[in-house]
């Protein structure tokens, strides 16, 4: 299977079942949690391109520890059973100091927030991506990246969670973009299921997203999600599956 959503610094056998969550968990700052399964034959780094506000600092990206609710996901899905069969709150490290970038424990894996595309060369060499990959990516050219390092072989992995500055105050980002060996195809095999809670949701923007049957309260465990899922509000889901544009998704949130 190709590499999905994102860029692996290394080999990876098999990439599936991505589930994404976003939500606006401050004025401009977005929350986000993703969750996947992965067979790789060696330790491997996964990016993930941000929208970060253009000079964010080292220290501009939160995560956040889920390995205690290794279940975020499907407790999110509880709430469609009409379609199914069955100020910023968080904490953070301090700044990182000049060399090379800081690394968190996050779990059962490593973190570390890349500010910029020259700063990949402060990360371990080990979990570099190849010379010029970026590059050859206009798109993302200034972005900033969460860094993810994981162990060998077939694994669950819990959610990955983190918090950033978004430069899209009014709406939540998805990184959707499949790319492989550093080029990105105008079309891809997506496997995706993607949720969203809005801070004034309606409209034409949730035209293809179901709706769940009621608050996250009632559903979702939302108090182990150490305030990723707001209780108050209904969570929206869209399913990504089969040869689409491929693409970043985007969802006015106000």
């Amino acid at each position: 299977m190709g590499i999905v959503m994102c860029m692996f610094s290394g080999k990876v056998s098999e990439v599936s079942n991505t589930r994404i969550f976003a939500r606006m968990v401050a004025a401009a700052r977005q929350g986000l949690v993703y969750a996947m399964n992965v067979d790789t034959p060696t330790e491997v780094a996964m990016v993930l391109p941000l929208p970060v506000v253009i000079g964010s600092a080292e220290d501009a990206v939160k995560f956040i520890d889920l390995s205690k609710f290794p279940n975020f996901f499907s407790s999110l899905d509880r709430g469609f059973t009409r379609s199914d069969s069955g100020a910023d709150p968080f904490g953070g490290p301090a700044p990182a100091p000049l060399g090379e970038l800081k690394v968190h424990q996050v779990g059962s894996f490593e973190a570390s927030f890349v500010p910029q595309m020259a700063d990949f060369s402060r990360l371990d060499q080990r979990f570099r991506l190849p010379e010029g990959a970026l590059e050859k990516i206009g798109i993302y050219k200034d972005y900033g990246f969460a860094v993810f390092k994981f162990k060998l072989g077939r694994q669950k992995i819990h959610p990955m969670a983190m918090t950033f500055p978004t430069r899209l105050a009014d709406r939540l980002y998805f990184p959707t973009v499949h790319i492989h060996d550093g080029e990105v195809h105008e079309k891809e095999e997506f496997d995706h299921n993607l949720y969203a809670q809005c801070v004034n949701p309606g409209g034409r923007a949730l035209l293809h997203w179901e709706e769940s049957d009621g608050n996250a309260v009632v559903f979702s465990q939302a108090g182990l999600s150490q305030g990723f899922i707001d209780p108050a509000k209904h969570v929206y889901r869209m399913r990504l599956i089969g040869e689409l544009k491929n693409e970043d998704q985007f969802l006015l949130s106000v």
